[in-house]
């Protein structure tokens, strides 16, 4: 058993390491609203973008923008990878990470390459050991990321599309669900899937200024700038919500592993002073 002084100095570290959990925690509670309406803000936005495209290719179809052509074949993929870039957020990062190797694994059996483009130092530290092309790499976005801070690296992509060099574009990140649940996804960005929006079932009809084809192709930049922004704003409410819970059970285990010690500290004391007793009263017996 140990001595009552290591003990001790094994509960003052712990509870010097269940203060600093504590404050991440609450750290992450303070930010998770902030993050939560930035995201809130944003969906309307991504999913009007989404309808007004579905809207365009319905009205047009003679007009067939580069990003809804199917490839026949598929020699190489691409993937825009959204992590973050800190950690102690339990398996947040992980899980994503497994997932997105998996769907690679897949492609690369059929022999097809990949490439990425990595936003956060998480994806960027965990890519670079596999065999895969690194095309672009974005970081330290903070609290309140810009899109034009997202507009280069993507654009590395889109034009790697057009010119053929990939033909199919994923996006993964993690969707927040709610404070205790984080869900990884991949979606497929190009070609454009098909929207089952039950409004553009109708074919509308525009008049398209300056032309149909420059409007859109700013119409596809634009929704999917605004569908990667809003996959780092869920990534963002997400790496929150999973440190702060993760940083709470810490706290939790810390608190429960405190308590064992402390048992284990007055088990020591109290053999202890059994021991002393028993020399005591051996002592004067022999006198």
């Amino acid at each position: 058993m140990a001595s009552g002084k290591e003990i001790t100095g094994k509960i003052q570290s712990i509870g010097n390491t269940m203060k600093v959990t504590s404050a991440l925690e609450m750290v992450s509670a303070s930010k998770i609203r902030k993050s939560q309406d930035l995201m809130n803000a944003s969906r309307p936005y991504v999913r009007m973008m989404r309808r007004i495209s579905g809207h365009l290719s319905k009205a047009n179809p003679e007009i067939r923008h580069p990003f809804t052509v199917e490839y026949d074949t598929v020699e190489k993929v691409g993937y825009i990878i959204v992590s973050s870039d800190r950690g102690l957020c339990g398996g947040l990062n992980n899980n994503m990470f497994r997932m997105v190797m998996t769907d690679m694994m897949e492609w690369q059996e059929k022999d097809v390459g990949v490439n990425l483009v990595t936003f956060g130092k998480k994806a960027s530290a965990f890519f670079k050991n596999v065999n895969v092309e690194i095309m672009g790499h974005v970081a330290g976005l903070g609290e309140t990321p810009q899109i034009e801070d997202l507009i280069g690296a993507v654009r590395i992509m889109l034009e790697a599309y057009r010119d053929n060099e990939i033909q199919r574009l994923y996006i993964v990140a993690n969707e927040f669900v709610n404070t205790m649940t984080q869900k990884p996804t991949i979606v497929q960005m190009l070609p454009l899937p098909p929207t089952d929006d039950e409004e553009i079932s109708d074919i509308w009809d525009y008049i398209y200024e300056p032309d149909a084809q420059s409007l859109l192709d700013a119409v596809s930049v634009r929704y999917i700038e605004g569908m990667i922004y809003q996959a780092v704003l869920e990534n963002l409410a997400s790496e929150h919500a999973a440190r702060m819970l993760a940083m709470k059970n810490a706290t939790d285990n810390a608190g429960d592993l405190i308590d064992e010690l402390k048992l284990a500290y007055n088990k020591a004391r109290q053999a202890a002073i059994t021991q002393e007793i028993s020399e005591i009263v051996s002592g004067a017996a022999a006198v």
